[in-house]
């Protein structure tokens, strides 16, 4: 009889076969003629713990004690050059092994027992996600504070001004609200003072979502536990980009994976499947295709999709041209070639865009001409310069080693189970569907970690059938395919785990900021008339977008690297030539910031202390508030007397 990856005799549901069953019944039977009792009925050993889920069972015991004791013990008030890789204890490291080893105990029986790797998965990505919502007295990430300002915005003002004009291109949170609008309800609804009181629980909340939309897709195409339930964990670890905080992005991005999932799953055009609804033409492991649907059922699919698509072209900018590209791909099989679908996603997005978005949209358009066709600026990390640090540069290798590590795995699964892709053509499409984005923007140097995120689920999958073998099979082939995935997986899951780890949390001193030092910046801006102008370095530090509808703000630091250089060589004067005549100006200077410009290369190190040390020196700038926390200095220019002399009475 086949045999699992981990040398188990059970088979998923789909790969069991008539002769498996009759098996069963003989051993029964062996095992009532011996005079032996046959095994009691499941109903009764539903109050009894079995060996086999004691095994399941005892990792997630043991991870949670060790997770638990290891959170107290991290020491995130001191974070240093490797942001919290050293600040956690051994603890939370063996809590992720325990975990991870647990987890691949369960594949064993995932055919019979799923919910056992489904526990996993969740947990893990608790264990993985969870400490700063739990640790931190203060928003992690700079931008979820960003966003938090928009949500308060919404709320005290109770409407949108998509039309208005305001600095740092911050008109476009009213062109796109959806978003906002809807936490704006859900902190009403809970009752909290803003966002902030929930903000850091985000990535947990978008990722527990979106496991039953993967698990949902995943189980399209492949009938076999054990591949599902990698593939869920793989994308896990390898969503490492952070663009599930607190953000119009993975909200969106959920709802357009739901899309994705409703596609694939309803609109399976009659007589398009050929030869894929035969077991004898799939890969061990592949789903047949679904039923075909009817022309009404797909109409009322569009319907029913239709809010889903609505609500991601309210939310988000790029997001509605990843679905259209999916969507294009997906048409691109005859088993999906659903143009209908395809136009209604186009027109709302246009709709959108020359409606609500309009301001933004004709800037983009004017913008094309330059960034159009430069693959290379496109797909650039983001960086003004080189990461610079321990941190940083740690970071950057294990991004580069990650996506380099999935794609072999991916690529390996596709020339070699070429029937499970021939099945499964429609996530290789949408895995690759957002690369020729490439060569249209840059999308303000986070391109190359959208195109990476949106063809996330499709690369996980087929990393995953490198992994875990077909079920199916006989022969020295299945037992050299065993032994290899028995060693591969293990060492491929714990890989990616490391990955994971200085991915996240590697330049985690740029993330957080004590509640010191963002009082310290709201005092600044409290201090400042409505019509000012905010100087900072970056606008990565919390509170830089505090009551930003008031001020106008300039970070003289985001720009070319030569530019800085100049800068630093005469740090006031610099600063004085774009602080117009006559207006009244600060500036805010943080450790955040510090750990910002330097880590991403805006300034070289020992570039900030420069920079403090000659506006702190200069007579154009006054200090009003210095502490460990921060610096916040006012522009105050001295005005010459007027010597020219009076005439005299006589004259």
């Amino acid at each position: 009889m086949p045999t699992s990856v981990t040398g188990s005799s059970v088979l998923p549901p789909a790969a069991r076969t008539e002769q498996d069953e009759q098996d069963e019944q003989d051993e029964q039977d062996e095992t009532a003629a011996a005079g032996a009792p046959p095994p009691a009925p499941a109903r009764r050993r539903l109050g009894a713990i079995g060996p086999q889920s004691l095994l399941s069972l005892l990792p997630l015991l043991v991870a949670a004690g060790l997770w638990l004791h290891a959170l107290p013990r991290t020491g995130f008030r001191s974070i240093g050059d490797y942001g919290l890789l050293d600040r956690f204890p051994t603890a939370f490291y063996l809590a992720l092994a325990v975990l991870t080893a647990g987890f691949l105990v369960t594949l064993r029986r995932s055919g019979t027992a799923p919910w056992w790797p489904a526990t996993y998965c969740a947990v893990m990505l608790v264990a993985l996600k969870a400490p700063p919502a739990v640790l931190y007295d203060s928003v992690r990430y700079a931008w979820a504070s960003k966003h938090d300002a928009v949500i308060s915005r919404l709320l005290a003002e109770g409407t949108v001004h998509p039309g208005a004009e305001l600095s740092g291109g911050m008109s476009a949170y009213d062109q796109w609200p959806g978003f906002f609008s809807l936490n704006a309800a859900l902190v009403r609804a809970f009752g909290v003072e803003s966002a902030a009181a929930y903000a850091n629980w985000a990535p947990v909340a978008l990722g527990l979502l979106t496991l039953p939309v993967l698990v949902l897709v995943y189980r399209t195409f492949s009938d076999d536990w054990r591949l599902v339930w990698t593939a869920v964990w793989i994308f896990q670890l390898a969503n490492w980009v952070g663009q599930d905080y607190l953000s119009p992005q993975g909200f969106s991005y959920l709802l357009w994976l739901t899309v994705f999932a409703v596609v694939v799953r309803h609109f399976v055009l009659p007589r398009s499947a050929g030869r894929l609804r035969e077991r004898g033409a799939l890969d061990p492991a592949a789903a047949a295709v679904p039923p075909p649907t009817s022309t009404r059922q797909r109409a009322v699919a569009v319907v029913v999709a239709a809010p889903l698509i609505a609500a991601v072209n309210a939310s988000h900018q790029l997001t509605p041209v990843m679905l259209c590209a999916t969507l294009f791909a997906l048409c691109l099989t005859r088993r999906y070639r659903n143009w209908g679908l395809l136009a209604v996603a186009a027109l709302i997005m246009v709709a959108w865009d020359l409606t609500m978005g309009r301001v933004l949209f004709l800037e983009t358009l004017g913008t094309l001409r330059e960034s159009a066709g430069d693959l290379l600026a496109n797909s650039r990390a983001g960086y003004a310069g080189e990461p610079t640090g321990p941190g940083p540069e740690l970071v950057g290798t294990a991004n580069v080693l990650m996506v380099l590590a999935l794609a072999a795995l991916a690529g390996a699964a596709v020339l070699l189970r070429r029937r499970l892709t021939r099945s499964a053509l429609p996530l290789l499409l949408a895995a690759v569907a957002p690369v020729p984005l490439f060569a249209v923007n840059d999308y303000g140097g986070e391109m190359l970690f959208r195109v990476y995120l949106f063809g996330l689920p499709g690369t996980a999958f087929f990393a995953a059938a490198a992994l875990v073998p077909a079920a199916g099979g006989s022969g020295r082939a299945l037992k050299a395919a065993r032994r290899t995935a028995s060693v591969a997986l293990p060492v491929a899951l714990t890989a990616l785990l490391a990955g994971f780890l200085p991915s996240y949390y590697g330049k985690e001193g740029m993330h957080y900021a004590p509640p010191a030092e963002l009082a310290l910046t709201k005092r600044a801006y409290d201090r400042a008339p409505d019509g000012a102008l905010i100087l900072a370095t970056t606008g990565s530090f919390p509170g830089a977008y505090y009551r930003y509808d008031h001020y106008e703000r300039w970070f003289f630091t985001e720009q070319e690297v030569p530019e800085n250089l100049k800068l630093l060589q005469d740090p006031a004067g610099h600063l004085a030539d774009g602080i117009p005549e006559g207006r009244t100006a600060y500036v805010i200077l943080t450790p955040t910031q510090e750990k910002a410009v330097t880590g991403e290369g805006y300034l070289p190190p020992g570039g900030f202390d420069e920079l403090t040390a000659g506006l702190k020196a200069s007579p154009l700038f006054r200090v009003v508030e210095e502490s460990e926390h921060g610096l916040v200095l006012e522009y105050a220019p001295t005005v010459p007397e007027d010597t020219s002399e009076a005439p005299s009475p006589a004259g």
